[in-house]
C-alpha cells in the first residue's frame, strides 16, 4: 500500500521521518508501505550511512 489519492496508512513497523518521501504516513512518522527494500550504493557497506531506503519516492 502507499500513499495514492491522500490515503495514508501509518505501517507501524517501519518507523520514517523522511517526509519528502511520497510514502511517508503524513499525519505519523511511519511508512505507509506493507513492506520496504533497504539497498546500499557501496561494495562493502561498513556504516549506516552507507545504506539507503530504496522505496524512497519523491512526494
Amino acid at each position: 500500500m502507499s500513499c495514492e489519492n491522500g490515503n495514508c496508512r501509518a505501517n507501524k513497523c517501519i518507523e520514517c521521518e523522511v517526509t519528502q518521501c511520497a510514502n511517508h504516513a503524513k499525519t505519523e512518522n511511519y511508512c505507509s508501505l506493507d513492506r520496504i527494500k533497504v539497498g546500499t550504493h557501496e561494495a562493502n557497506p561498513t556504516e549506516v550511512k552507507c545504506t539507503d531506503c530504496e522505496s524512497f519516492k519523491l512526494d
